[in-house]
């Protein structure tokens, strides 16, 4: 299901320098520029940090660059949506709203439905967290980690300051510990398979994606077969790293890409799912561990999405 509701522009008048707080020590300088540029699309504020408009203390950055406490960032001038809000429908406020599945005041996790995008950009006017600063007004809102768009599960975000910075030092550390349940068209040949393949960006057809490549970033998967289902496995992914499309990934470089995948599956299988009735890609993040502000474990986990579980219904 897409979501694109109409929105409100209007376009800021100055170059803006903004120092970085304490409190956003850490932050990757995209998040830090959405947090201050409120309603601008994804593809806006890439662009702007592309083409050398934003800088990081006079020197051109990347949208991935943690900053430092007193790091000075330049504003450009941007096209943002009036008042820092969109258009977001009441049904999905009310969806959202339903499915937090863990709050405390500085912490929250949502069960993200499938479909629904975490951020504004590539044609998506809102996501999750625009929803959820609606939800929380004059709240802190920022997304600790991503979901694509088509996953559901567990999306874990800051309402503070110092939780966000918290959270990214444990991200960090490879403190937060995230698994997910998926199909695989093809069975595991063991109990456990651990797969440690780097993971690079490439293009085809003008479209980006990932794959395994010797040059890419460290990468590593463990997929624990739960039950064989004629033919395919369905098993916990936990992730060791957190690169983009991991677990779609290395599932599709063992040869069996997730059911109902897009990207990665070979067209035959793709058709081959879209008759057997596979409506979207079989892969929920069901359980995330994290400390809280006071060093208190939390485990928070879902349940397998209804039209997952009925899909599974059909291979037995």
């Amino acid at each position: 299901m897409s979501w694109n509701p109409v929105v409100i522009k209007k376009k800021t008048s100055a170059v803006r320098h903004a120092e970085v707080s304490r409190d956003r020590a850490g932050q990757r300088l995209d998040n830090f520029l959405a947090a201050r540029l409120k309603g601008a699309p994804r593809s806006l504020i890439y662009r702007l940090i592309r083409t050398g408009q934003v800088r990081v203390n006079g020197r051109r950055a990347k949208p991935s660059s943690r900053l430092e406490s007193g790091d000075v960032v330049r504003i450009p001038p941007a096209k943002t949506r009036a008042d820092g809000c969109t258009d977001i429908p009441q049904s999905v406020i009310d969806l959202l709203a339903a499915s937090i599945c863990y709050e405390d005041g500085d912490i929250m996790v949502v069960d993200k439905p499938a479909g629904m995008a975490v951020h504004s950009g590539s044609g998506v006017n809102w996501g999750v967290v625009d929803v959820v600063r609606k939800l929380r007004p004059g709240r802190q809102v920022d997304l600790v980690h991503r979901l694509d768009r088509v996953t559901s599960g567990c999306l874990l975000l800051a309402l503070s300051g110092a939780a966000l910075q918290s959270l990214q030092e444990q991200m960090a550390q490879n403190g937060i510990d995230k698994r997910y349940l998926c199909l695989l068209d093809g069975c595991l040949p063991q109990p456990v398979v651990e797969v440690e393949q780097p993971i690079g960006k490439t293009e085809r057809g003008g479209e980006r994606f990932m794959r395994v490549d010797p040059d890419g970033k460290p990468a590593h998967t463990t997929f624990r077969k739960l039950q064989d289902y004629g033919g395919c496995s369905y098993a916990e992914a936990i992730l060791h790293t957190g690169r983009t499309h991991q677990i779609r990934v290395h599932a599709a470089y063992l040869g069996m890409a997730l059911v109902g995948e897009k990207l990665y599956a070979p067209r035959e299988r793709q058709e081959y799912w879209r008759h057997r009735g596979a409506r979207r890609l079989f892969l929920h993040a069901h359980q995330i561990a994290f400390k809280t502000l006071y060093g208190e474990a939390r485990l928070v986990s879902t349940g397998l999405p209804a039209e997952l579980n009925a899909f599974l219904d059909t291979l037995t």
